[in-house]
């Protein structure tokens, strides 16, 4: 019988506060070359030493090899300008889902305001899990009670009932986390495929794609890292249709960004048609110096792809 490994055994935390001058200092002795000490000193007191340590990761040496921490030719302007692309690239997705999420929310409204009234998707029979949908009713009803919007406050004021507001209003009240989990659970193929329709994929695709947009845009709200990082959620990728998405996919890398942007390029191609999201990221992927766009999932010329305005 083989025992499982016993967990690193806990020490505890004793890390001193350093300031600035010795945050530099610090880097400097683990071989990080710092040209421009005032720039250094700005950005460690406006943006943090801690998060900025996110993107000198990668040009550090593996753990535990011997030597510098950091590798040669490693600056410090090499890593404000990494985090500088990633300011903008989270900027620029947040100005593609904000186009997108509006679109869902419609969808969804307008879905569930044909098919049962103002106030019928309020029926839990609609859903595939009653103690989710009662989970997802108390967390409508707590961003009910938190909200000053007014078209909320006017409807406090005039109607006696029902307390829960109309669907249209329950869809721009909500957190688009939540939206999705309302989606999600919606028990009918047909009537999930109806939300998806206006966006030209199968909604068994579309599901877990709104999902992962919800993510990625509580990653962008709260100043995440875009950049390298590895998602939690896995997109359902078609294998087929609509073509110039599913031919513009790396298959081989589901958990890095580059799929999730390539959908919000789908996703915007049918929402706003005259969009130029795609080119601006296509510009902005040109201004990556320190790092590599294949540590997003971005595939060798993916801008040849009719998805991106090329002709393969």
């Amino acid at each position: 019988m083989t025992l499982p490994p016993h967990p690193p055994q806990k020490v505890p935390f004793n890390k001193p506060a350093l300031t600035f001058a010795q945050q530099i200092a610090k880097l400097e002795s683990e071989g990080m070359t710092v040209a421009d000490y005032a720039l250094a000193q700005r950005c460690l007191q406006h943006i943090s030493y801690y998060r900025l340590s996110a993107y000198w990761l990668y040009f550090e040496h593996p753990k535990g090899q011997a030597g510098p921490r950091f590798k040669a030719g490693t600056t410090f302007e090499d890593v404000v300008a990494l985090y500088e692309f990633d300011r903008g690239l989270r900027l620029l997705v947040l100005d593609a889902i904000e186009r997108i999420e509006v679109a869902i929310r419609g969808s969804w409204a307008y879905v569930l305001a044909m098919k049962a009234g103002s106030h019928g998707y309020l029926d839990w029979r609609h859903y595939s899990d009653r103690r989710k949908f009662s989970g997802n009713c108390r967390k409508l009803d707590e961003e009910t009670d938190r909200s000053k919007d007014t078209f909320i406050l006017h409807y406090k004021a005039k109607y006696s009932g029902p307390k829960r507001p109309p669907v249209w209003m329950a869809s721009e009240l909500m957190s688009f986390g939540l939206l999705s989990r309302w989606y999600a659970l919606l028990k009918e193929p047909k009537d999930r495929q109806a939300v998806a329709a206006p966006f030209g994929l199968d909604q068994v695709v579309f599901v877990p794609a709104v999902q992962q947009i919800s993510n990625i845009r509580n990653t962008c709200a709260h100043h995440g890292r875009l950049w390298n990082r590895r998602l939690k959620a896995t997109l359902k990728l078609p294998k087929k249709s609509p073509p110039d998405l599913a031919n513009a996919l790396n298959r081989a890398a589901n958990d890095r960004l580059y799929n999730s942007l390539a959908f919000l390029k789908h996703l915007l191609d049918q929402a706003d048609p005259g969009h130029n999201w795609g080119q601006r990221l296509i510009n902005h992927m040109a201004t990556l110096q320190a790092g590599n766009a294949t540590d997003m999932g971005f595939p060798p010329n993916w801008q040849n792809w009719k998805l991106w305005g090329g002709t393969q």
